[in-house]
């Protein structure tokens, strides 16, 4: 599986990305790999992300490059044409399930209750996205997950935050955590990319 593979060279963290100004991507991208930070979930809730991918795997080689907010196969389907590298789903479909089991990489698909983590490893889906956590029930729910799903590893995203991500991967299963806490958008604005890469080094 490749995430254990990327996880050699790469710290568990997962941020959650929001391309509002295209001019903005490489640069953010190249700030969070200077911290280290190297698992890049550029989502589509702006027009930007596909652009975004594309750039960011042309210009950023250290960067691994994946997609989020993924809620169709087409929109899965464009994103690897992008370059894509996982792909990340706030939910998850029948459609989506086998349009990732087709493609045969890394994807991840949310999931919020046992029956959804169910459904996501029937489909051989074994490592997920636990969202929204915090809503969801955080840590306390993951760990109920463990007994039950003991084979099955999770990020947890939504209220993870800097001040309880730790926390998160401190569960034995959980592999990463994402958000979007290394991407503050008041740094983003001010183009402050020191800043962002002294929180990737921090975190």
């Amino acid at each position: 599986m490749k995430w254990d593979l990327w996880l050699e060279r790469a710290k568990p963290l997962i941020p959650v990305i929001v391309i509002d100004d295209p001019d903005h991507a490489v640069p953010m991208a190249q700030a969070l790999v200077d911290g280290g930070v190297r698992l890049l979930e550029v989502t589509l809730r702006t027009e930007h992300g596909l652009e975004a991918i594309r750039t960011i795997k042309k210009e950023v080689p250290d960067a691994i490059v994946g997609v989020g907010t993924v809620t169709n196969a087409q929109q899965l389907e464009d994103a690897l044409h992008a370059g894509a590298e996982f792909a990340v789903s706030p939910g998850m479909s029948q459609e989506l399930l086998d349009c990732a089991r087709n493609w045969g990489g890394s994807y991840l698909p949310g999931v919020a209750t046992p029956s959804e983590v169910m459904q996501a490893r029937n489909a051989g889906f074994k490592y997920q996205k636990f969202f929204p956590a915090g809503a969801a029930g955080g840590i306390e729910m993951l760990k109920a997950f463990s007994g039950p799903f003991h084979d099955v590893m999770f990020c947890p995203t939504g209220g993870v935050g800097a001040d309880n991500y730790q926390k998160y991967l401190q569960q034995n299963n959980v592999f990463a955590a994402g958000g979007s806490w290394l991407t503050p958008k008041e740094a983003i604005s001010a183009q402050n990319w020191q800043a962002l890469t002294a929180l990737a080094i921090a975190s």
